[in-house]
This record gives structure tokens, sequence and C-alpha cells, in this order.
């Protein structure tokens, strides 16, 4: 083979190699670039944010609620890591849609320009994700999708509430042995979420064979601790004998239910939901069997990347609209110490998986 066919032969190579490799990287504004692998559907590219300056995310929860506080951390650490024009977190006073609408125009017009939002009402949402969308704002819905499957926004991260109740209720039935009467406490009946966790409770259910009936499944006690307590107390003084387990999936009946059982002495195993201080006491000290934890922080912190990548036109969504879990962890008393690293961890897993299979970038 001549010289020149070499030579020829060897750059086609490289050439070739260049193209086999060529991925999306993860890289924020501080960080040294670390290759991954990319699906490179649309082409290569890179997941690294080049400049976010001109970006300004506003993430919105649907109204006060304890769930969404440490996405004012995750925001804060975001902006700072990610070089973002600035990140804020707001909220209305009342869980009411129109009021988020008018709370997102304000933001809108302070020059806010990517949006990840928790919508109040799930069956409404898309056309507030559309009206932002029209006026050139990348958008997400965060910690909870539209109802019916169908998101408008750029993308969804959110639970699987339907996977984490289930998850839930398993956890349940193994602390009650496997059989008796559970009870499950949940949120307001209206909301898209509380169906898919009722489901997901009930399959789980349904799965023993009869071996455990689901008793009572109490909605609308999630407003706040003093409802939820009242709530719990008042089943306990009609059905306290009963109760051989309660789920919930909804955070003030969690902590009341806690509460409650250690207080009466009840026998009943309490499964929690996410990782209030009072249930991970709860689980140390026995009162309380396990928990189900969500993933805020990882919602706020690969939220705002992606926004941040879409809204500066580096990247859009393969697959506009895709919903993605964020992930949900069972904590029992023999992971209580060090449940946050399977956590951090699916954080890192969602980051590698929009740099590789849902972003197109370049």
């Amino acid at each position: 083979m001549s010289r020149r066919r070499t030579a020829m032969t060897a750059a086609i190579t490289l050439v070739l190699l260049a193209a086999a490799s060529s991925a999306c990287t993860i890289k924020n504004s501080d960080e040294p670039v670390a290759a991954g692998a990319a699906s490179g559907k649309a082409g290569g590219g890179t997941a690294e944010l080049t400049d976010g300056s001109g970006t300004k995310v506003a993430l919105v929860p649907g109204g006060a609620h304890p769930y969404f506080q440490p996405w004012k951390t995750a925001g804060q650490q975001a902006e700072k890591t990610l070089g973002l024009g600035d990140v804020t977190f707001d909220e209305t006073a009342e869980w009411d849609q129109q009021k988020q609408n008018n709370l997102l125009s304000t933001l809108a017009a302070r020059g806010y320009n990517a949006f990840g939002i928790f919508g109040v009402s799930p069956t409404d949402i898309n056309t507030t994700f559309s009206d932002l969308k029209s006026q050139g704002f990348a958008v997400a819905s965060l910690a909870s999708c539209p109802a019916g499957g169908e998101n408008a926004a750029d993308f969804c991260l959110s639970t699987d509430v339907e996977l984490a109740a289930y998850k839930a209720a398993k956890a349940a039935i193994e602390a009650m042995g496997g059989k008796g009467a559970l009870v499950h406490l949940t949120g307001n009946n209206v909301d898209a979420n509380t169906q898919l966790r009722k489901r997901g409770v009930e399959k789980a259910v349904d799965e023993t064979g009869g071996q455990v009936t689901l008793l009572q499944t109490i909605t609308d006690i999630d407003k706040d601790l003093q409802t939820a307590q009242k709530a719990v107390s008042d089943l306990l003084a009609a059905k306290g004998a009963r109760i051989a387990g309660i789920v919930s999936t909804a955070y003030n009946p969690a902590v009341a239910a806690a509460e409650a059982v250690r207080e009466s002495g009840s026998k009943a195993k309490v499964v929690a939901i996410d990782d209030d201080a009072k249930i991970l006491s709860s689980i140390e000290n026995g009162s309380v069997s396990a928990t189900v934890v969500q993933n805020p922080v990882g919602q706020a912190e690969i939220g705002a990347w992606v926004l941040a990548l879409l809204q500066t036109k580096q990247c859009t969504m393969k697959e506009p609209g895709k919903i993605v879990d964020s992930g949900s962890f069972v904590v029992t008393k023999g992971n209580v110490s060090d449940y946050d690293d399977a956590r951090k961890a699916k954080t890192a897993e969602l980051k590698r998986q929009f740099a590789d299979e849902f972003l197109a970038c370049g």
C-alpha cells in the first residue's frame, strides 16, 4: 500500500473515530469537561452550558408547602454553579391557578425567561405552559405533570407518584406481616396525582390476594398540619383497634400519623412520605417503619440546568414534552443514615440521561 493511501486510510480512520465518539458532554460553567456517551440521533453536540448569564430562571410552586423548600437552596446553588443571570423562588399565598398565572406574568415582565413550574391545576396548566412557550420562554413542569399524559412544557421532571405510592404501600404491608387492615392518608381528591397515588396503593393491596384489606382512604387532609392531625386523631379514636397499618402519601398526614401513633401507643405500622426531621427520628426510634422520599433537590438542580440549555438555544428536546421520573426511595432504619447517597446518585444519573438521551445539542 502506498504511503499516500496509508495516510488517507489513517485520516479516514481518525474521522470515523471522531464521529463515533461524538457525544454530549456534561459541563457546568466552573467544571472541567467530562466525556459521556450520547445517542447522537440529532448529530453530535455538547450539553456544556457555555454562557448562562442571559438566562433568568423562576422556580414557581403551586403554593406554600414544605416539599418545595429545597428548591430555594438548590436554585441558589444552580445560579452559582451554572453562572446564570438569576434564579428566583416565588409562590402565591393560595393554591389558585389564576393567581399563579398572574405571578408568572409578573415574573416574565421582570425579565425571567425560563420557568420551572408546579401547576396548581393539572387539568388547566397546559394552557399556561403553551402561553409561556408562545412568548419564547423555556418551560419545565417540575414535581407534577399535567393530567392526561400530555405535557405542553418542554419537559416534565417529577416523581412517578403511582410508583412511589406503590413502594410505600408495599413497605407498609411488609411491616404489617402481610396481613390486616391498611388505611391510606393522602391529599386533595381532585388532584390527578392523588388519583395516581390511590391506584398505586390499591395495586399493592390487590397483590396480597385478600390478606390485606384497604379499610379506608382519607383524602383532602394535606392542607396544613392541623387539618391532618385532627383527621388522624379522629381515625384512631374511631377505628384504631382495627388498623394494622397506615400509609401516608402526603406530607402533612405523614407527620401527623407519626406523631399520633407514637403518642397513643397504637400498634399500627406507619409508612410515611418525604424526609421531615420528625419522620426520620421516628424511623430511628422505631415508631415509623419506613418512608418514601422524593427528589426535590434534583428537580430544581436538573430543571434549572436543562432550562438554561433550552433558553440559550444550545439544545432542544428530542421529544418535546418528555416525562421523566425524578426518583423515589424507600428509607428504613437500615439506611436512614445514608439514604441521601442514593438520591444524589439518581440526580447524577438524570443529568447523564438528559445529556445522552433526551437533549439534541450542538
